[in-house]
């Protein structure tokens, strides 16, 4: 019985790659459809993201299932509500890709980025797939010494997301309000996605250490 048990939170863990797999895809595609004005892969993004709820609907069936029948103690209930708490992140994570996808959507034919701020938003595309990446082989391996990397990628982010308000309150902006509004936005989203990232990579440290003691990460 328990080992059953412990087969059913390892499936736990397999749904959350799975998710990272995809919140992966869907911001890249999101940032390629965003600076191409691709409106078929903006679509793909928007569509795909039901799988993704899809996937952390049946996750936290399993979790509470698993509470009710199973009243996990000491690790293996850590293990239950940790995997609950990433799976809200990587589903928001899948979200906010979703939102840059509805940004491009909404601009087409046009591409929603003017030249002066591509080179940043392709730069914070590229960060967020880092993050999402190293996040899924944080959650596969545990690993809290790749976990505290996360900090150091999300503080680049931080940076890029304040070099667009430096670009948009210059002098020199000459697009107005529209474009500067879907700018905003955008790097909200960027910046959100790595903070739901980071989250994750704590929630693996707590469940390693069983500490949420910010210093375990910094």
């Amino acid at each position: 019985m328990r080992d059953a048990f412990h087969d059913e939170l390892n499936a736990l863990t397999d749904r959350l790659v799975e998710m990272t797999r995809l919140v992966r895809s869907a911001i890249s595609r999101a940032t390629t459809a965003l600076l191409d004005a691709d409106l078929q892969l903006a679509e793909s993004v928007i569509s795909q993201d039901a799988e993704v709820d899809r996937i952390y609907a049946d996750l936290e069936t399993s979790i509470y299932e698993l509470m009710a029948t199973q009243q996990p103690v000491a690790v293996d209930l850590r293990t239950a509500i940790t995997a609950l708490r990433m799976g809200s992140d990587l589903e928001r994570m899948g979200d906010l890709a979703e939102h840059v996808a509805k940004i491009a959507r909404m601009r087409h034919p046009e591409s929603a980025i003017p030249p002066e701020v591509r080179d940043t938003i392709l730069e914070m595309g590229q960060i967020a797939e880092r993050l999402v990446t190293k996040t899924g082989t944080c959650i596969i391996g545990q690993d809290i010494e790749l976990a505290k990397e996360l900090e150091t990628d999300d503080d680049q982010m931080d940076r890029l997301h304040r070099r667009l308000f430096r670009v948009l309150l210059s002098k020199e902006w000459s697009h107005g309000i529209e474009p500067a509004i879907d700018i905003t936005l955008t790097g909200r989203y960027y910046e959100r996605y790595a903070d739901h990232a980071v989250r994750v990579a704590r929630d693996v440290v707590y469940l390693v250490t069983g500490s949420r003691d910010p210093d375990s990460i910094d």
